[in-house]
């Protein structure tokens, strides 16, 4: 660690960022000013405590490990603030350089505009949190835990020799202890992620920041925001939330974290981050178009496939446990079919003088807007 420490160095020249690291094995990593997509500054309570923070830049490198990143640890707040302004700065100015060239004189010396707030957490946005995956998750997690700490010390209970069968009450009651207890792990989760959170418009960038312990906050370039995807996931429809989420020019799909907008909140919420972010509510609210009976058609087909494969497969094992059992065969048709006339009444597009919207998906819905001056190019895929 102290070797790293006193091998790491970086500078800021000619209109690059350059990060030199290691003793033995030397790497160093260089990127132009107008590639940085984003800035983060992430800091746990033990950063925190030491007034320090972790500063990650994105540049849209498609890296799969850690040893391409731009992340410089344990710099002092303050500086690692300037540092991220500079970055943001730098960029944004060196881009408008290329498409409106040099500035009349005078110009450096206008005032940026203050901050303007778009989004801010409310205790109220807890309700949403049993809305996602993560309470399942975790609880899942412990449950492996625990049974790999039951097999590594042999612990083994056996119902006919130790304890009596269990009851229907006590069945019960163990499922109404799983549920509370993902209930509380996924909103205390969700508070400790998202607690404090605000989502601002800075002068070149859109500026998020969130967590409990551990803090990061995420500072996005505004030219590269080439749209937003609002993700109307099936319980968050039924809760009347949603999230949102920045489509960014040149950023690794794999960096999720560094999208997010707004998590899981009220819809109304979402949709007004969006519409500051595109500057308009006309590509939010306008009517989509459908995609024909086609594409409805290939969207049951789709669905009802697999779940007749599966009532088959259930139609001939159920039987032979018990004749009640083959009722529950159809269950996964009827499932499906909700499935589709939700999936077909999902699918639609539109196009607005500055946007291209598209929404599909069911279970996992999503109305992705982006500006048309972004579009480069089309791809077209036709499966068999």
């Amino acid at each position: 660690g102290v070797v790293r420490y006193l091998t790491t160095s970086y500078r800021i020249a000619d209109g690059r960022i350059e990060l030199q690291r290691g003793l033995l094995s030397r790497q160093r990593l260089s990127t132009p000013l107008d590639r940085v997509r984003t800035v983060d500054l992430t800091a746990s309570v033990v950063h925190r405590l030491l007034r320090l923070s972790t500063v990650g830049i994105g540049t849209g490198t498609a890296a799969t490990d850690g040893s391409d990143r731009l992340e410089l640890d344990a710099l002092a707040t303050r500086n690692a603030v300037a540092l991220r302004d500079r970055l943001l700065t730098g960029a944004a100015a060196r881009a408008d350089l290329a498409t409106r060239g040099p500035a009349e004189d005078g110009a450096g010396d206008v005032v940026p505009a203050p901050e303007e707030r778009l989004a801010r957490f409310t205790p109220r946005w807890l309700w949403y949190a049993p809305f996602t995956s993560t309470g399942l998750v975790l609880v899942g997690g412990i449950l492996g835990a625990l049974s790999q700490v039951a097999g590594q010390y042999d612990l083994d209970i056996r119902v006919d020799e130790d304890v009596a069968a269990p009851s229907g009450v006590l069945i019960a009651g163990v499922v109404m202890v799983l549920l509370l207890a993902a209930l509380a792990i996924t909103v205390l989760g969700y508070l400790v992620q998202n607690g404090g959170l605000t989502l601002t418009r800075q002068p070149g960038s859109w500026h998020l920041r969130r967590g409990l312990l551990t803090t990061r906050e995420t500072s996005i370039d505004v030219e590269r925001v080439a749209g937003v995807a609002i993700g109307e996931q099936a319980p968050l429809r039924l809760a009347r939330g949603a999230r949102l989420s920045a489509i960014v020019t040149g950023l690794d799909r794999t960096d999720r974290g560094s999208e997010v907008l707004v998590p899981p909140a009220p819809a109304v919420v979402a949709r007004t981050a969006a519409a500051a972010v595109l500057g308009t509510r006309t590509p939010i609210d306008s009517p989509l178009a459908s995609h024909g009976p086609a594409a409805i058609r290939r969207q049951y087909v789709r669905a009802l496939l697999p779940a007749a494969l599966i009532a088959v497969a259930l139609g001939v094992v159920l039987p032979r446990v018990s004749p009640w059992y083959l009722l529950t065969a159809p269950l996964p048709l009827a499932v499906a079919v909700v499935l589709a006339v939700d999936r077909a009444r999902s699918l639609g597009h539109a196009l607005t003088d500055q946007h291209l919207v598209a929404r599909s998906g069911s279970l996992l819905r999503r109305r992705e807007i982006l500006q048309c001056d972004h579009v480069i190019g089309w791809t077209f895929r036709d499966t068999w």
